[in-house]
């Protein structure tokens, strides 16, 4: 198996990040993937950043420097090299088939289990839901106006407007989730769900 085969997708997420200008810290990679990543995938906490960063460098696909004694804090700071870069594009233009995405609705795991609890409360998650999705709407719009700006972010902009339109696209569920909700109601709760067997 090849090294290419070998290495998981937060791996190529984070030698993503560092193929763009410019050499970045473990640090200021987390708050990049947190203002870009997690709208459309999702964001590696700054010890998995760490731990791919070393293993990108064992491979020959990254390389990092300690800062002079100009900074107050040394710091590492991290590129891709020439290997990384073939290997990416490799990588990127892969045709095999990427998976289907993957969804973890954690709202929606409650509303299956509405049986157990009152529909005052899970409107009320829902309509938590709503304000939470229009405040990352609002960063996502935020992220996109940014990316517009610097001509290299041409494709991760193109992301981020799919992000957008994702979270329109979660409000609208949401509100007809809501809908839902409310014509239910009037109806008598069972006491149990249908056993799957039964549906």
């Amino acid at each position: 198996m090849s090294k290419k085969q070998d290495l998981p997708p937060t791996a190529w997420a984070v030698l993503g990040l560092l193929s763009f200008p410019g050499e970045r810290t473990g640090y200021e990679l987390k708050k990049w993937a947190d203002s870009s990543l997690r709208f459309f995938y999702w964001s590696p906490a700054i010890s998995q950043i760490y731990a791919e960063l070393r293993r990108l460098e064992e491979l020959g696909y990254a390389a990092s420097a300690r800062s002079g004694p100009e900074e107050a804090r040394a710091k590492r700071r991290y590129a891709i090299t020439a290997a990384g870069r073939e290997a990416l594009a490799g990588w990127a233009a892969d045709t095999a088939d990427a998976g289907p995405p993957v969804l973890k609705h954690g709202l929606l795991l409650r509303i299956w289990l509405g049986h157990l609890t009152e529909p005052e409360r899970l409107r009320a998650a829902v309509g938590d839901h709503l304000e939470r999705t229009r405040s990352e709407l609002a960063a996502v719009r935020e992220a996109v106006e940014h990316a517009r700006k610097v001509p290299q972010w041409t494709f991760p902009e193109l992301a981020l407007r799919w992000s957008e339109r994702q979270h329109l696209a979660e409000l609208e569920l949401a509100e007809a989730l809501l809908t839902d909700l409310e014509e239910l109601e009037g109806l008598a709760a069972p006491d149990a769900p249908a056993s799957p067997e039964a549906l």
